[in-house]
């Protein structure tokens, strides 16, 4: 889950990290008055959880507070990559001397956090890294140690900082370390770490993404993610405890279990089908439960029909079968349903769905074979 840039410098400024002066607004004559505050010079900075802001014409710097009423009417009623802008930041105006990138971000491969860094930093550290990656210093942290002093020297080297900016770079890594432990953070990034002219280090930017997984011990946050760049469908399935991921296919998936879940997707894929999202409804899901995760799927005017792939350990079958009649009696789809049960109750449950002429399977080769073919059917 991301936070905005204002929500991240306000996590980065409680810690030790220093930011621009600024607040946020979404009144363009609000912004003014913020202005009048701050200075002659302000950046309107949108607030919207995608990257790319500035090329897209997103942060603009007012070299008069004149000029601000009128930037920020012009910033907030743009769209950036699909996101209305809702919101702006008014921040003071930094003179700049350099710019460094600064971040600490989850390494799956090597299974432990990964600190990077560069005197290169700015809007284009992509390109730096696809083009330049030597550029990039990095370094892994053993997350039972966390971030050692040394390891902060052979960053300072790596960017060729010099060495009385090694005392202020220190401790913003230090206070990095502990705001990406602290939040459970899988990325906490500072581009650009500017160098003001007068020798002092502010982040400029700030990014932060949170564990999703673990937002229920970050309530300090949790009320205040903003939840514009996900998937409306997505959004309503997390409300009901859904793991709901949407896909570019059209086959419906509905399992229980993120491994039978992926199976269920490697199987439709190697008969020949696309599926059209991942939906794990967990175990001992009830028949409420299972009639929300069909209505989920059924949300999904590019679903064509659906493959519903159930072990039945602690969820019962029969609970399941009740919960798919349930839904179809409430959304009444038009689309084909293939169901295969095996497990607890898994006979009930097939009765109950074989009494409603519902299409079944024993396998789940058989299953996804079959809803292929009805899938084929549906779109001659």
């Amino acid at each position: 889950m991301k936070l905005h840039e204002y929500q991240s410098k306000g996590i980065f400024s409680k810690f030790g990290i220093p930011v621009p002066r600024g607040r946020v607004t979404s009144n363009a004559s609000e912004a003014k008055h913020i202005a009048y505050e701050l200075g002659d010079r302000v950046v309107i900075k949108s607030q919207v959880l995608v990257g790319g802001r500035g090329k897209a014409g997103g942060i603009r710097l007012a070299k008069s507070i004149s000029d601000v009423s009128e930037i920020a009417a012009a910033v907030l009623g743009m769209e950036i990559k699909g996101l209305q802008v809702r919101k702006i930041l008014i921040e003071e105006a930094v003179n700049i001397n350099k710019e460094y990138y600064f971040g600490i971000t989850n390494d799956r491969t090597a299974k432990k956090p990964i600190i990077m860094a560069s005197s290169e930093g700015g809007i284009d550290i992509e390109e730096v890294a696809q083009k330049t990656p030597e550029k990039i210093f990095s370094i892994h942290i053993d997350p039972m140690l966390g971030l050692m002093d040394f390891q902060i020297r052979e960053i300072a080297m790596g960017i060729d900082l010099p060495f009385e900016l090694w005392r202020p770079f220190g401790k913003i890594a230090s206070a990095l370390w502990k705001i990406y432990s602290s939040y459970d953070a899988t990325l906490v990034e500072i581009n650009p770490l500017v160098l003001t002219k007068e020798m002092q280090f502010i982040a400029l930017d700030a990014k932060m993404t949170i564990d999703e997984n673990a937002l229920f011990r970050q309530s300090e946050i949790s009320d205040q993610l903003d939840n514009d760049s996900d998937d409306p469908i997505e959004i309503e399935a997390r409300k009901y405890g859904l793991t709901y991921i949407k896909l570019d296919g059209e086959i419906g998936c509905m399992v229980n279990g993120a491994g039978l879940a992926m199976e269920t997707m490697d199987i439709i894929k190697l008969n020949g089908g696309k599926p059209a999202n991942f939906l794990d409804i967990g175990g001992g899901a009830s028949a409420e439960k299972v009639s929300v995760a069909f209505q989920t799927i059924m949300a999904d005017k590019d679903v064509k029909a659906i493959l519903v792939n159930i072990f039945g350990g602690i969820t019962r079958c029969d609970e399941v079968a009740r919960g798919i009649l349930s839904a179809m009696n409430t959304t009444r789809p038009n689309i084909p349903i293939v169901t295969r049960l095996i497990g607890t109750n898994s006979e009930e449950g097939l009765k109950i769905l074989s009494d409603e002429n519902m299409v079944t399977a024993t396998t789940l080769m058989e299953a996804a074979q079959k809803v292929i073919s009805l899938t084929k059917e549906e779109q001659r």
